[in-house]
């Protein structure tokens, strides 16, 4: 990962879609879980990256230390009833990351904040039960399940890496809804993206649960 790209973005924000358009641009991606047919590495199999990212921050200083064979890292957050990581709001791994790897690019995909919750409450039980029952940074047990908590979590979140990255030119924010959403990452990654669309939609997950119900 000489050049790492690390998308800073919350969960049913564009995600998916951004970790398909880098690997039908040929790029290694790392979305959440590593999946045992995009590593050698048995170490890594069905591995959190957080969980990895923590791991190699504490002990060598690298978040990225183990995560070299990929290009990028397009959702690295975890949250279940056994972990709670969000790497992308912890100030003390970014800026360690930048240490480490002075090339870096961070992008954060910013979806209208009320889209973005609606998404949420919608999917699976991410909003129903796993985030009001951990404490999220920003997002302290009970709150969570509600679309104005979601929305002033969000809308926080956007302005943390804001703030954290003014004036700096390896950050970009982008709403992937926008049309241009593609030419500006190209322009700022300088790669060719072959795809851009839309992958991993609410409306898809609940159409296949109506078929399954």
């Amino acid at each position: 990962m000489s050049r790492p790209i690390i998308s800073l973005s919350l969960p049913k924000s564009g995600t998916t879609t951004l970790a398909d358009a880098f690997r039908q641009a040929g790029l290694r991606v790392a979305d959440w879980r590593i999946r045992r047919h995009e590593t050698d590495t048995v170490a890594l199999h069905d591995k959190l990256v957080a969980e990895l990212m923590y791991e190699d921050y504490f002990n060598s200083g690298d978040p990225l230390h183990r995560l070299g064979e990929f290009d990028a890292i397009t959702e690295m957050n975890a949250v279940n009833k056994n972990v709670c990581f969000w790497p992308q709001m912890d100030v003390g791994l970014l800026t360690a990351i930048e240490a480490h790897h002075p090339d870096v690019r961070f992008l954060l995909s910013r979806r209208d904040p009320e889209k973005t919750a609606e998404s949420m409450l919608n999917w699976n039980n991410l909003a129903k039960e796993r985030l009001p029952r951990n404490n999220v940074p920003g997002l302290p047990r009970p709150y969570g399940d509600q679309k104005p908590h979601l929305m002033r979590w969000i809308s926080s979140h956007y302005a943390f890496c804001d703030r954290i990255f003014e004036g700096r030119t390896h950050f970009l924010a982008v709403d992937p809804e926008d049309p241009t959403a593609a030419e500006q990452i190209s322009g700022f990654l300088d790669i060719d993206l072959p795809w851009w669309g839309k992958s991993n939609t609410t409306e898809e997950w609940l159409a296949t649960q109506r078929l399954e119900g």
